[in-house]
């Protein structure tokens, strides 16, 4: 039976603006849907893997262990900084030989120090907190996985559609910089 609460909120978790919608936005963009398949499917293995762990307990573990948690935001802060930069950098829509896309080992990676994930599957295990921590690690990956899996499938295809517009330097540049200013702008919000 479907929990419409826990996957309403779960899908408007993931729906907005954050690291992962706005890596796949960018990469639909610079390398298009086909080449960003494996990043799509990293990010959906990934983030049902640590929903998931968190519906066996994991998260509550990193709530009570404060240093844990502080070591895990300044890792999280660092990567993505990482990331913003080479958006930031990034040439005109003409991809350089050196330029690829996520893999899907570094998706599914990024998703254990992806501090929106955390947040999200800590709040979303409020919505079947009466069921065993089995079932709600099966619960929540499942639907974790396959929400997001829709969700980075359509930031990607927005993105790529967008690539349409950015006909020229100036247009891609703004583009690529806008994407990377709200990966800087995240990783300050780690930290509140």
């Amino acid at each position: 039976m479907i929990n419409f609460a826990l996957t309403g909120f779960v899908f408007f978790g993931l729906f907005s603006p954050g690291p992962n919608v706005i890596l796949v936005t960018a990469s639909g963009a610079r390398f298009g849907w086909n080449r960003t398949i494996p990043h799509i499917l990293g990010i959906a293995v990934g983030v049902g893997v640590i929903a998931g762990l968190t519906g066996l307990g994991i998260g509550q573990v990193l709530s009570s262990n404060p240093n844990l948690f502080v070591v895990l935001q300044v890792i999280a802060c660092c990567w993505i900084l990482c990331m913003a930069y080479q958006l930031w950098r990034s040439s005109p829509k003409e991809v350089d030989s050196r330029e690829r896309p996520f893999s899907f080992v570094e998706a599914l990676l990024f998703q254990w120090v992806n501090p929106k994930i955390w947040a999200v599957a800590l709040t979303a295990t409020a919505f079947i907190a009466d069921q065993t921590p089995v079932s709600q690690a099966i619960t929540l990956g499942l639907t974790f996985s396959t929400l997001n899996l829709f969700v980075c499938s359509f930031w990607t295809g927005f993105g790529s559609l967008l690539s349409r517009l950015l006909v020229d330097e100036t247009s891609w540049l703004i583009f690529m910089r806008i994407m990377a200013v709200g990966l800087v702008i995240f990783s300050a919000l780690i930290f509140v």
